[in-house]
């Protein structure tokens, strides 16, 4: 794969790499519990965030493993962005995490309609894939705007659910060929 983790852009929001300069606007999206409560197993000590910030870099960037990106919004970061093999979805998965600023103005179904795209055009995937808390509501119903279907749910150790989604290339009516 490249890894290079090519430009996109969508409407209101333009998908770069990481820079060093982004730390502390990385480690304030991820430490926001309102944003981190459904990403993986929930906040994490700050240390362990600035840790994952320099594995962008070592370990996506440096060996071109996935594709990664910094999500901005008229120059700031709002958002971040990955599509990578899952052994969850038994596909590619589209994870992104958007700041709580930015909620409520349709940016998560922009930046997902974005990377589902870019994994259909050009990492010529058939179908894209996603996990969801089945309490993330919001997510859930940006999944479903975009024409994502309900596959399957995973129980947690924890007590909860997560639901795997799934969008075949050929049901994305909004997909441009």
């Amino acid at each position: 794969m490249d890894s290079r983790s090519p430009e996109l852009r969508s409407e209101r929001l333009v998908l770069d790499r990481y820079t060093p300069s982004d730390e502390e606007d990385f480690v304030a999206l991820f430490m926001d519990e309102r944003v981190s409560r459904f990403m993986g197993d929930g906040p994490e000590p700050e240390e362990s965030v600035r840790a994952l910030f320099r594995r962008v870099f070592s370990k996506v960037y440096d060996t071109g493993a996935f594709d990664v990106w910094a999500v901005r919004e008229n120059g700031f970061l709002v958002g971040h962005a990955e599509i990578k093999p899952t052994e969850v979805s038994g596909g590619h998965e589209l994870i992104y995490a958007l700041a709580h600023r930015a909620w409520g103005r349709g940016l998560g179904t922009e930046l997902a309609r974005t990377i589902t795209a870019y994994g259909f055009d050009v990492l010529g995937l058939d179908a894209v894939h996603a996990t969801v808390a089945a309490e993330n509501t919001a997510s859930l119903a940006v999944m479903g705007k975009i024409g994502f279907k309900h596959m399957r749910d995973k129980d947690n150790d924890d007590g909860t659910v997560t639901r795997v989604l799934t969008l075949a290339k050929a049901d994305a009516h909004w997909h441009r060929p």
